[in-house]
């Protein structure tokens, strides 16, 4: 007891001056990304290219990219936080996103692959038609803007401001043009190359700030003698308003499909792959890296909370309400100098890479599933410039974001990520369904995906108005109070009831469209887009590949399964 009460004892500080040498650090990990970002600016010759990188990318970039893409400063004030506040079972949307990407690899990437397209509302035109195109398009281009890019600047000025005592309006504004700059210049090839470079600062500087964290802790069995039991089981019952085992391992694989498996920021990846073979192994390697953050980002919540429970406050039920600032805690009080500046790139990273994905991807989306269709004339170079400005435009609605900044609280961070729930299961039920089964029509998918977006846009608004302290009654009670991973287990359920009825009293649709977009059809020749550049398009995975994505892909189910058993 005298050691834990010691370590709730512990001085802290408020912020960091930077060091020369901690300076000298971010400065250089400016240089690298600029230099990687105006190297491929000079070789883009399509939009092939442009957008996908000339489908040339190998397993080890895909795979970095794909979790870089993902992880950005809200993975690690969130991630870190929900630690601090109720312990390791935010973990469980990181661990099954491991087991998500073996979906979108072995399932998903051949479908996208053999049609050529470069944008899921383009692969979803041809499964079914233009209106759910758009639909996918418009939802995706909007919800880059009005969440991702919001809630990376709010995190990043967390981060900045209360570790380094940056103004959050200057920061986001040079983070934001920075960003922009080597995105535009360089499309996807710059985005992807940028991210393998950040892939290795973020886990660098997260594993030292993790051992500094448990050597000063006490190693692994001084945090659990400091933190409830509780807190290191993941495994919570069906009534937990938080973590219900139901709604995690029912209700959040739909989040994880949409996400991973049709979302244009991660398939965008898979997409530049050089051929099948390095789409899957990407796939994989992005599926072993997601074991990471819950030792990387979640138990340094935990240990915050050990080493500084006097700096957290509780409500009523005992729960920490200000979970946000454990990380940055840590990176003031524990690192040295030196390794601040190291963790500072660190968060710049995750935050730049998050946005250029998004920059690149909303730019691809506007370019390829709106511009091209008003001027299917237009050549290769009106494609890259168009694709330019349009990430341009996306980052002047990123710095139209800054002022507003201020205003996103904690609670609006919540109701961000509980956003996806609301916009992911009529997607996944398209998505999933649309491959399985043939008599599925363009009628029954607009038809589904108007359903969800109806279900979604109530049950949000409903619950800003029940936070402001509007009493509802009834179905409308149920359906506010209800988790929000049980909520798009009803919203799947109701999708795919509407999208198999309306299919069924409307027209078939002819067999011959579908060739190669279903398993029923896999075999059937389609006809192919034609790719915008000489290059074809991406070869299948050889014997030796397979056998190798095989082995992996099972040692990454087993590592799960273990880890799952062992934190149960």
């Amino acid at each position: 007891e005298s050691r834990i009460e010691r370590m709730n004892h512990l001085v802290t500080v408020t912020h960091r001056t930077l060091a020369t040498v901690d300076l000298v650090i971010i400065g250089l990990y400016f240089l690298i990304v600029f230099a990687i970002g105006f190297y491929f600016a000079r070789k883009e010759r399509s939009s092939t290219d442009y957008f996908l990188a000339g489908r040339n990318i190998g397993w080890f970039a895909i795979g970095a990219s794909l979790f870089v893409s993902n992880i950005s400063t809200e993975h690690f004030i969130g991630l870190a936080g929900s630690g601090a506040s109720t312990g390791l079972a935010v973990g469980h949307f990181e661990w099954l996103a491991c087991l998500i990407l073996l979906i979108l690899g072995w399932v998903f990437v051949p479908f996208y692959l053999r049609s050529n397209v470069f944008t899921m509302p383009e692969f979803l035109e041809r499964r079914f038609n233009r209106q759910c195109a758009v639909y996918l398009a418009s939802i995706s281009i909007i919800a880059y803007i009005l969440t991702k890019i919001s809630v990376h600047l709010w995190a990043a000025a967390i981060v900045l401001e209360r570790v380094v005592g940056w103004s959050p309006m200057q920061a986001a504004i040079i983070l934001v043009i920075a960003t922009g700059i080597y995105t535009i210049a360089g499309g996807l090839s710059a985005v992807i190359y940028t991210e393998v470079v950040q892939t290795l600062v973020l886990l660098t500087g997260a594993i030292a700030l993790t051992f500094i964290g448990m050597h000063r802790v006490g190693g692994f069995a001084g945090l659990r003698a400091a933190v409830p039991d509780s807190y290191f089981h993941m495994i919570k019952p069906a009534s937990d308003p938080d973590f219900p085992w139901t709604g995690i391992f029912l209700g959040a694989p739909i989040l994880g499909i949409w996400y991973w498996c049709t979302d244009q920021v991660i398939v965008q990846r898979v997409l530049s792959a050089r051929d099948e073979g390095h789409a899957k192994a990407g796939t994989i390697f992005a599926g072993f890296l997601k074991i990471l953050p819950v030792f990387l980002l979640v138990i340094p919540g935990l240990i915050a909370f050990a080493l500084y429970r006097n700096l957290f406050t509780t409500n009523a039920a005992g729960q920490v309400t200000n979970g946000d600032i454990a990380f940055p805690t840590l990176i003031i009080n524990l690192l040295p100098t030196g390794l601040v500046g190291l963790m500072i790139a660190a968060l710049l990273a995750a935050l730049m890479g998050g946005m250029a994905s998004v920059f690149n991807s909303a730019s691809t989306l506007v370019t390829l599933d709106f511009y091209k269709k008003l001027r299917p004339d237009a050549d290769e170079k009106q494609l890259v410039f168009f694709g330019r400005l349009a990430t341009g435009v996306m980052v002047v609605l990123g710095l139209a974001w800054v002022p507003f900044i201020h205003l996103i609280s904690s609670q609006l961070y919540i109701y961000l990520q509980s956003v996806q729930a609301y916009i992911s299961p009529p997607i996944a039920v398209c998505f999933v369904l649309g491959i399985l089964w043939t008599r599925l029509n363009g009628a029954g998918a607009i038809s589904s995906l108007l359903t969800g977006f109806v279900l979604g846009s109530v049950r949000f608004v409903a619950e800003i108005f029940a936070a402001k302290g509007t009493e509802f009654s009834g179905l409308m009670l149920t359906l506010v109070k209800m988790n929000f991973l049980h909520y798009a287990i009803f919203m799947f359920i109701v999708c795919s009831i509407v999208l198999v009825a309306v299919s069924l009293v409307t027209p078939a649709p002819e067999r011959r469209k579908l060739a190669g977009l279903t398993f029923a059809t896999v075999d059937e020749k389609m006809d192919v887009i034609p790719l915008q550049s000489v290059r074809p398009k991406p070869a299948p995975e050889t014997t030796a590949e397979r056998a190798m994505n095989i082995i992996f892909s099972l040692a990454l189910v087993a590592t799960v399964v273990g880890l799952w058993i062992y934190f149960r």
